[in-house]
């Protein structure tokens, strides 16, 4: 039985035995196991009147325990009123198509006016007590200057869903497309890029391919070419999908086979020089962008409730659609089209 401010259960003989803290888990699907064991912890469940302390505690079978749920705690950070361009809502989840120049989370630097303050403000009262405190579950990010697709997790359950979701990425059907402008044109139509990534060894917020780092895998395809005043390919569009979600993991991918985004300061510095091949309408476009060439086209889903797959997709915002219409005209004329 379930009332407003708790959950009870009854252990079976199926359950005689197992941990507290795993048992309550298995029975109540809207609270995470390293919740319940916060709760367990701070004294929120019982048998009767005595309360249990222990998340390792063995349950037996007939034992009816009673978890209480403390009313969550405000949201930290605040909430600030700042636009959301939504592309999809309900009570679980929430599609946003993230401008440029958003970071995700508070942090260093950033403590105020992110995306998580935006949601807190927007969601308002509709936010579940995700992890005890009423907030937006983050399952993946967008780096500040990269624009696109994110979903949301609203309650603990989407949260635990779609985190499962990013973290299987080939057995949930999950998918995720990125339109990147490069320098350069790759000589194949189509390729897979399977290098490890760790920190980089001198630069510590930036990260590189690695012998010994975490496995990942970016496939990628040429989808347009741009030729430059010379007539010789000069940049082109390609569109990538992951099979792994690693901090920068487009850039320093791309970067790792000689063409790395334009406009990206971090991982594309030294093809500045490259800008004076491009003809001057192109050139203009690129100094106007202040960000790299990286958005989040595509994005697929499983419901975490429904099991419907969710499928977005998110047009090229303004400034990159002004880059490609300028890269396209060049004098020298389009490159090969896809």
């Amino acid at each position: 039985m379930t009332d407003r401010a708790s959950e009870t259960v009854k252990v079976g003989d199926a359950d005689a035995g197992q941990r507290l803290d795993r048992m309550l888990a298995a029975h109540i699907p809207s609270l995470s196991r390293s919740r319940l064991k916060a709760l367990i912890l701070d004294g929120q469940v019982a048998i009767g009147t005595k309360t249990l302390r222990d998340p390792a505690l063995a349950v037996s079978a007939g034992d009816i325990i009673k978890v209480t749920l403390p009313p969550p705690e405000p949201a930290k950070p605040s909430a600030e009123a700042i636009p959301l361009n939504i592309v999809y809502e309900d009570d679980e989840l929430i599609v946003i198509d993230k401008p440029a120049g958003l970071v995700v989370h508070p942090a260093a630097g950033h403590a105020a006016g992110t995306l998580v303050n935006a949601l807190i403000a927007h969601c308002g009262e509709s936010l579940s007590g995700i992890g005890g405190v009423k907030r937006p579950g983050i399952v993946h990010r967008l780096d500040k200057d990269t624009s696109g697709l994110m979903v949301v997790a609203k309650t603990d359950r989407a949260h635990r869903a779609l985190s499962a979701q990013f973290a299987n990425k080939t057995e949930s059907g999950l998918e995720r497309g990125y339109l990147a402008f490069v320098w350069g044109a790759p000589g194949r139509p189509k390729g897979t890029i399977d290098a490890p990534l760790d920190r980089h060894p001198v630069a510590r917020d930036k990260r590189a391919v690695r012998e010994g780092g975490r496995a990942a895998v970016t496939h990628w395809q040429v989808l347009e070419r741009y030729t430059g005043e010379d007539g010789k390919a000069v940049a082109s569009l390609i569109a990538c999908t992951l099979e792994t979600g690693r901090t920068h993991q487009i850039r320093v991918h791309l970067a790792h086979i000689g063409h790395p985004i334009m406009g990206d300061a971090a991982y594309g510095a030294g093809f500045r020089t490259k800008a004076a091949r491009l003809a001057p309408a192109a050139g203009r476009a690129l100094l106007d962008l202040e960000r790299q060439a990286l958005h989040a086209y595509l994005l697929a889903i499983e419901h975490p409730v429904t099991r419907d797959v969710l499928r977005f997709r998110s047009e090229l915002p303004a400034d990159l659609g002004r880059l490609r219409h300028a890269l396209a005209e060049s004098p020298a004329g389009p490159g090969d089209r896809k």
